[in-house]
């Protein structure tokens, strides 16, 4: 989303009716892997749902806007797609939310190695590079809410950079994660009494969002957007920036690999298969996303002289596809869908010589 979107068409796997026949084969490790549910906790899930249905309330015309969305995303015209106030707010509402679970989950599975290495302010200062449509913002305050309520000492502090103009989503967004949901003037006196904001302060979450198109920062602007960063996150974006420029994606990595301190965290969530392809010179040749990530973050040892230089990563989790399904019981008014991506999770390395 950083200068447009696949994501509305990679995340088309919609839910399926459960079969409700017998079935007595045992499950092998990849039926394991695509049945997976969320562990994370429903009503959290559904909270989180809520967050989207208070901050983008319905409109009589968003039947009609879909449709407008859908048009312009087929053509591949993203500068019309995210062109208007309103295709924003329903873009954000149809396919922000599923994707905000499922983000939620991949945290929550992460949460060791971003807690790792924090400091003693116990802050973990994030950029989302195209996080404008608030999916990366939801799960981020599931995912603290979680670890607060787990009594883990953690706060986030966290920019969020898109080419498009998501300034009021993404504060209408921030404002619904730090207040309680709207209720029904019929909810119970219990449901009242349970209905807190998601976090416990504001403070607990401080987000900023920033309209830039992130393939035109300069090593400057980069420097100071990298620098001292704990977690870097390229969400569904990543093919898309290598689909519109692959030097200008190749020097985008390079200048977050100048700048990242050791131990920060970059991760890499995408479609799998087929759709992270990019073609390099036309259609000449063609190689998949995770072979230009991994040419340019790991490569092979490269020689100064008499010296060589080790790989300036570590990968640290990788998988070439994986399903998030989202459990039965959500109630959500736009439809929700499962998730296939893959995953590649880099550590930054210390600079040493050989």
């Amino acid at each position: 989303m950083a200068r447009g979107t696949e994501s509305w068409k990679a995340a088309n796997h919609k839910r399926l009716p459960q079969n409700k026949g017998k079935n007595n084969k045992p499950l092998t490790r990849r039926d394991e892997v695509e049945h997976a549910v969320s562990t994370v906790a429903l009503a959290l899930q559904q909270q989180c749902l809520n967050k989207f249905r208070d901050a983008l309330p319905s409109g009589d015309d968003d039947a009609t806007l879909l449709q407008e969305v859908k048009g312009h995303l087929y053509k591949r015209d993203f500068a019309a797609a995210f062109g208007k106030p309103e295709y924003l707010r329903i873009y954000a509402a149809r396919w922000s939310p599923s994707r905000a679970l499922g983000y939620t989950q991949i945290l929550q599975d992460l949460s060791d190695e971003l807690l790792a290495g924090l400091d003693e302010s116990r802050t973990l200062r994030t950029v989302c590079l195209g996080g404008g449509a608030g999916a990366e913002l939801i799960a981020l305050a599931a995912w603290l809410h979680e670890q607060l309520s787990a009594d883990t000492e953690v706060k986030v502090q966290a920019i969020f950079l898109d080419v498009a103009a998501w300034d009021e989503t993404f504060v209408s967004l921030d404002e619904a994660v730090k207040k309680p949901s709207v209720l029904s003037k019929y909810a119970s006196a219990a449901a009242q009494a349970a209905n807190v904001a998601m976090l416990p302060s504001e403070n607990a979450l401080q987000a900023q969002f920033q309209q830039q198109d992130i393939l035109q920062l300069d090593d400057q602007a980069s420097r100071a957007l990298y620098q001292g960063v704990d977690f870097i996150t390229l969400m569904f974006t990543l093919n898309e920036l290598y689909s519109t420029s692959v030097p200008s994606t190749q020097r985008m990595l390079t200048r977050i690999t100048e700048a990242a301190r050791p131990g920060t965290h970059l991760l890499v969530v995408d479609s799998p298969g087929s759709y992270s392809t990019v073609s390099i010179n036309g259609a000449e040749k063609k190689y998949p996303m995770q072979w230009l990530l991994d040419h340019t973050l790991l490569g092979t040892q490269q020689k100064r002289g008499e010296e060589e230089t080790a790989a300036k990563w570590k990968k640290v989790v990788s998988d070439e596809s994986r399903w998030f399904r989202l459990p039965e019981k959500l109630e959500y008014r736009l439809e929700l869908e499962n998730m296939r991506y893959q995953i590649h999770l880099y550590c930054r390395e210390p600079s040493t010589m050989r």
